[in-house]
């Protein structure tokens, strides 16, 4: 009995040294998207404030969990007039909706899926992932990275606002492209 105890803690202490959690590396990733304006191009935007954990399973290789917060007040899409807009109580509602959240839920093979919420609105989205696997950096840091990328329609979590153009059309797409590029640092 004491021998299959012994086996036993083995196997699960060898499971979880395979298991790291690694803190997002802000420095060294990205979040951002673009939307068309206009509907003749795409206005390219991040946010420069954001944080996460990702649980990455270092034997095979793969992903198992992924949270992050975003602040909405960093949003940066070149255009100061933009942002602002972007900030206020038609659109993101930073004052009342200061946080974006996302939380993966499930993984399958390249997608995630995962719930994110949005300006009081919380909805399942399918992203594709791209694992970009394991490193070690200048400073012996263990890394892990990710890509991500998807789409939404931002009338389904209650960002509306838009305007009619004269030649036809809107001045902003409902459509909007996710990227996010994660660099992770192993937590010891």
């Amino acid at each position: 009995m004491k021998i299959i105890k012994l086996g036993l803690i083995s196997i699960l202490a060898t499971g979880a040294l395979y298991a790291g959690t690694y803190k997002v590396d802000t420095a060294h990733s990205y979040v951002g998207f673009k939307v068309k304006h206009m509907m003749v191009s795409n206005v390219k935007g991040n946010f420069e404030k954001f944080e996460g954990v990702i649980e990455y399973d270092e034997a095979s290789k793969t992903l198992k969990a992924l949270k992050g917060t975003i602040d909405v007040a960093s949003i940066n899409t070149a255009n100061e007039k933009r942002d602002t807009h972007l900030k206020a109580e038609d659109m993101f509602n930073a004052a009342k909706y200061p946080t974006i959240t996302f939380e993966v839920i499930k993984v399958e093979e390249e997608n995630v899926y995962g719930n994110l919420t949005m300006h009081g609105v919380t909805k399942e989205v399918k992203l594709e992932l791209e694992e970009s696997g394991l490193g070690e950096d200048a400073w012996g840091n263990q890394k892990v990275g990710l890509s991500l990328e998807g789409k939404i329609n931002r009338k389904d979590f209650g960002i509306t606002w838009n305007k009619l153009l004269e030649a036809g059309g809107v001045a902003v797409s409902d459509e909007v492209k996710l990227e996010l590029e994660l660099a992770g640092v192993l937590q010891k």
